[in-house]
């Protein structure tokens, strides 16, 4: 008979309340009222914060499908061949030959994905063990919410709005356990909060890493229940940070479990806020000492269509601009001043993002294209329209301007979504779901034969500062982190960012299999395109013009092909995009090409020394070029660090980029 899963849990959580007792490094014993079997995420640990129970796989709406099967969906801290299990029931059981007595722990060897029979009073289950790949696992423990005995889970889901406090644990595959309070978590997401797998805002009570993440107080824990790749927010957060975009939000594929229950692969990312991601923004920047609100100061401010009642926004232009920090209560000093002064700056930018207008004037053009381009390559859906951050503060010379960053919500992007099709009639879109043809600057326009549209984005991507600069951004920023994303062209400094494909989807696949495993589906509905074939593409540098594959590829419904689909779809988008923006391209001087053919290496190396030993003489360009040490003279030693280069060892940083 089905039951909620819920259910279980009100029993099983108010069961976690009572403490677990360590009775020796491979044994643990605690009281419980629910019986289950339990297992850790670490082994011989003391820990009483990373247990999980064993579930049966459930539907959407959480009710389980066969109560008789049961899976330990293990973190990757678990041993690869061998687990502690908890035993709750009032008579022993037998795993794999292993019996655990009543109310006690024992060591059980298991092959993954092998289900082992379990007799239970008399009942029989099968148990099967699942190993994740995720880089950590965040655990989540409160059975009574709300005091009144309400588990986290169903309680926190009832309203987005609610908060609570939790205790928890942050594991790492090494094993190493972070017991850090949790101080707050609460629903959070516009259109994916409606969905059955949700997204929260975590803060702890002090800062804590996430398996190398800086430390931070603030996390946000994004389900990607439309992504079937799971990773489309994880690619281009990184790749924005491998372009050089400011106050890229770092990430990880993290397994979640809240009171002893697997709820799926998430991603835990750097929350955007001032302070810890975005380092020029302090809350209380905007305050004199004397508690007047300052002439000029630094903001974060997101275009988002769905503010509402709750939100501290404002209107201009028709656009909803939410004031993410400061973020200041009704009442409280500047409240007002605050708002005026936002709606003004960003009248402003708006205004400067007119073809001819001087957008440099107001913004940061360099960032303000970067964050265009990842709108155009994802052709994300929800360009201009929500989740669209701008950071205002000081530049180099000390004047207040934005900047385009940092970038947020891309799951609706690189051909994941369908979009809606009235809309796209309404404006003539036909090939939304494809990687050819431009996006941006049709999002939002009245009509088909509408000129330009009021879309934010649309006229960023129309702006002539912004279109003059698009070219050699895109070729000497995103296309050769591209290449290392693809594997075509590995880069040890863009690896510090972005990672390869491959990479990615190591990290990946174990745990989403464990996530699709537990009842979550590849395809969440008609909104996701068809990602079942594709013609890929590439760019051929030499006609600069896209290759496209005569056959289609096929990709099949499972999450090794949803992702291929995915990384498919993003460098086939990048090689039309490459064909678009060659014409318009000079490329810039490569630092350590002292011949100009684009390249840093041997020969230039021959042609220092010959120059060095008066053999040949070089113009300024190639002088300009040969001085990677960049100490106004070319000798031995910039050829030596060449050298050190092309044998790829530790050199002068920038050899073989743009100058």
């Amino acid at each position: 008979m089905k039951k909620m899963i819920a259910l279980f849990l009100a029993v099983l959580l108010i069961a976690s309340a009572v403490p677990f007792t360590a009775a020796s490094a491979d044994s643990l014993s605690y009281i419980v009222s629910e019986e289950s079997l339990f297992v850790h995420a670490v082994s011989n640990s003391s820990d009483t914060e990373a247990w999980q129970a064993w579930q049966s796989i459930h539907d959407e709406d959480y009710i389980e499908e066969n109560p008789d099967e049961k899976y330990f969906f293990l973190p990757s801290s678990a041993g690869t061949d061998s687990v502690d299990i908890y035993n709750g029931y009032d008579t022993a059981v037998t795993v794999n030959g292993v019996e655990i007595a009543s109310k006690a722990t024992e060591a059980v060897p298991y092959t993954a994905d092998t289900a082992y029979p379990v007799s239970v009073d008399g009942h029989s289950y099968t148990l099967t063990f699942m190993h994740s790949s995720a880089e950590a696992a965040v655990y989540i423990n409160n059975p009574d919410a709300d005091g009144n005995g309400t588990d986290l889970m169903t309680y926190l889901n009832a309203d987005k709005e609610r908060k609570a406090t939790a205790t928890g644990a942050i594991v790492t595959p090494d094993g190493k356990i972070d017991n850090t309070t949790i101080k707050k978590i609460k629903g959070r997401g516009n259109t994916s909060w409606d969905k059955p797998k949700k997204g929260y805002n975590i803060t702890y009570d002090k800062k804590v890493g996430i398996a190398g993440m800086e430390k931070n107080k603030k996390y946000s824990i994004l389900p990607n229940y439309q992504d079937d790749s799971l990773s489309r927010n994880r690619i281009l957060y990184d790749l924005s940070d491998a372009v050089g975009m400011p106050y890229a939000s770092d990430s990880r594929y993290v397994d979640f479990y809240v009171n002893g229950y697997y709820w799926g692969s998430y991603q835990m990312a750097e929350k955007v806020e001032a302070g810890s991601l975005v380092t020029d923004v302090d809350e209380e920047a905007y305050l004199n000492e004397d508690g007047t609100v300052k002439e000029d100061f630094p903001f974060i401010a997101e275009v988002d269509a769905s503010a509402g009642d709750g939100d501290y926004y404002v209107t201009t232009n028709n656009l909803k601009i939410t004031i993410k920090a400061p973020e200041i209560d009704p009442g409280a000093a500047g409240y007002d001043e605050v708002k005026n002064y936002v709606k003004t700056k960003f009248s402003q930018l708006y205004s400067a993002t007119a073809p001819s207008a001087d957008l440099s004037a107001v913004a940061d053009v360099d960032s303000v294209t970067k964050i265009y381009l990842i709108n155009e390559l994802g052709k994300n859906w929800d360009s201009g329209v929500s989740s669209l951050f701008f950071t205002y503060r000081q530049d180099s010379d000390g004047n207040y301007k934005f900047y385009g960053s940092p970038v947020w919500d891309y799951d609706n992007s690189l051909g994941n979504a369908t979009g809606v099709k009235g809309e796209l009639r309404n404006i003539g879109v036909t090939d939304y779901e494809e990687y050819t043809g431009w996006w941006c600057q049709h999002k939002g326009k009245s009509n088909a034969t509408a000129k330009r549209s009021t879309n934010i984005m649309a006229r960023i991507s129309q702006n002539t500062q912004v279109k003059a600069a698009a070219p050699k951004i895109w070729f000497e920023k995103f296309m050769p982190a591209l290449k290392h994303f693809s594997g075509e062209q590995y880069n040890a400094k863009i690896e510090k960012e972005l990672y390869t494909g491959d990479e990615y989807f190591a990290l990946a696949q174990a745990t989403a299999a464990m996530n699709y495993k537990s009842g979550w589906l590849l395809n969440t509905g008609s909104w996701i395109a068809d990602h079942s074939s594709l013609n890929k593409a590439v760019y051929d540098p030499e006609t600069q013009k896209m290759v496209v594959d005569a056959a289609a590829t096929s990709y099949a419904q499972n999450y090794e092909d949803m992702f291929n689909y995915a990384s498919d779809w993003m460098l086939s988008r990048a090689a039309w995009l490459s064909e678009q923006y060659a014409p318009d391209y000079t490329p810039s001087p490569i630092l350590g090409d002292v011949n100009g053919d684009s390249s840093a290496d041997v020969i230039d190396v021959t042609l220092i020394q010959r120059y060095e030993a008066k053999q040949l003489e070089l113009d300024a360009d190639a002088l300009l070029r040969g001085d990677v040490d960049k100490d106004n003279d070319v000798s031995i030693i910039d050829a030596t660090f060449i050298q050190r280069y092309t044998a790829k060892l530790n050199s002068v940083e920038g050899i073989g980029e743009p100058i």
